[in-house]
């Protein structure tokens, strides 16, 4: 029998997140499981309660919920040999998509789980990211976004309808309306990239968005970022390349480029362009740049 903690987002999926924690815990029971709550009313506090039962002795910590479900679950096992179970129940599930995991069918994500405890994690990549002249930072599993990007995700936050891609597309439409260039200085591993431009993406894995697939090659296990970067696109331009991303087809794009590295530094010049909007990893708030990201091979044990 194995100690389970279990943290439940109760608005995930449109308010979907109650019922599909309640089916998750009867089924993990079910298998024998002892199934230890630990879902509070705001995210910080169920973190706190989620660190403080690991300490206490858990086998695995359990997540019901979005990206941002993912993002909290990451942030408490990182650096630990605390492995990571993922039930998908939000609108986007990008990290659940990346990891090959059923997102319309409760009973064979549990079922996920339940092998994974039997036959012991997956070990895939996190990513640490914070400010350059700090210690503190936190860890993302899928995305940094730092453009364009970032403020779309930030214009989605806000909305209620629709569900998944489609409302990344609303907001899409929303963010154009005031767009202009933001000025970047990227410093990889072996080069610096200083431009104007419209989207920087520090991806560990390949979407964002409800299934745009932003960085086509990214591989959660390979000890690297695929950093995509767009170039001062006009709003039209941004428009017309943008139905191309659900296909990762913007790649292609002479004025989009793709680097591989373990680090990355991003900072805003002012002189390039606008200041870039406040930076979100996995669909979560992280801040404004300067922002450092650093790649961990194998930080993150997950039950899939």
């Amino acid at each position: 029998m194995s100690h389970l903690g279990l943290v439940v987002n109760p608005t995930a999926g449109q308010g979907r997140g109650t019922a599909v924690g309640r089916q998750v815990r009867a089924l993990l029971e079910a298998e024998g499981h002892r199934v230890e709550d630990l879902s509070a009313p705001t995210i910080a506090l169920a973190s706190e309660r989620a660190r403080a039962a690991a300490v206490h002795g858990l086998d695995a910590l359990v997540v019901v919920g979005g990206d941002g479900m993912v993002h909290l679950g990451a942030n408490v096992a990182v650096g630990t040999e605390l492995p990571l179970g993922i039930v998908p129940a939000g609108t986007g599930n990008d990290i659940a998509r990346a990891l090959g995991l059923p997102r319309s069918d409760v009973r064979a994500a549990v079922a996920r789980i339940d092998a994974g405890l039997a036959a012991g994690p997956r070990h895939v990549d996190a990513v640490r990211v914070g400010t350059p002249d700090h210690g503190a930072h936190e860890w993302y599993v899928g995305v940094l976004s730092c453009g364009l990007d970032a403020a779309v995700n930030a214009r989605a936050n806000t909305l209620r309808w629709p569900s998944g891609s489609a409302r990344y597309v609303r907001a899409v439409a929303a963010e154009l309306g005031g767009f202009r260039p933001y000025g970047y200085r990227l410093t990889l591993d072996d080069m610096v990239w200083e431009s104007a431009g419209t989207l920087v993406a520090v991806a560990n894995a390949p979407w964002i968005g409800g299934g745009l697939h932003i960085a086509p090659d990214a591989v959660l296990d390979d000890g690297l970022l695929d950093v995509v970067v767009a170039g001062p696109f006009t709003r039209s331009g941004a428009v017309r390349i943008f139905p191309s991303i659900y296909r990762g087809k913007h790649v292609r794009h002479p004025a989009v480029d793709v680097f591989r590295t373990r680090s990355i530094l991003i900072e805003p010049v002012d002189a390039l362009g606008a200041t870039p909007p406040p930076a979100f990893a996995d669909g979560e708030h992280i801040g404004p740049v300067p922002l450092r990201a650093q790649v961990v091979p194998g930080a993150l044990a997950v039950l899939a």
